[in-house]
């Protein structure tokens, strides 16, 4: 086995350190990211404390998380495409709102798993249902 393939204790502590260094540049520069880490501040722990069952838990918790994930993501698309393009380019325009997208989708995600999830209980909790 070479040496660049082993991922030791040191290979580990450096990615993740890596890691954080792109969570603390995402909070800094990216206004979205700042929003939706607030979200998840707020939707995680409420998802542990609402969900009915492991399996309700991982979803409700999960959403946001994949939320973030996109956003940061979307972030880096957008740098690379502002570093290799920085005048209007119709690709790199494309590539730009496609990002945006995919972050849309899975914010329509967060609210449709939580409205399925914990909908039928508000109802029933108001004596609606």
């Amino acid at each position: 086995m070479a040496s660049e393939e082993f991922r030791g204790p040191r290979q580990i502590w450096r990615a993740f350190t890596w890691s954080m260094k792109g969570l603390r540049a995402g909070y800094r520069f990216e206004a979205s990211f700042r929003l939706e880490v607030w979200l998840a501040i707020v939707l995680v722990p409420l998802g542990l404390w609402l969900g009915a069952g492991a399996v309700q838990k991982i979803l409700l918790v999960t959403m946001p998380l994949l939320v973030l994930s996109a956003e940061l993501l979307n972030s880096a698309i957008e740098a690379v495409v502002d570093k290799v393009s920085p005048e209007f380019n119709e690709l790199a325009g494309r590539a730009k709102d496609m990002g945006s997208a995919a972050v849309f989708l899975l914010l329509l995600l967060v609210v449709l798993t939580w409205a399925l999830l914990l909908g039928p209980r508000l109802l029933l909790a108001l004596g609606l249902s």
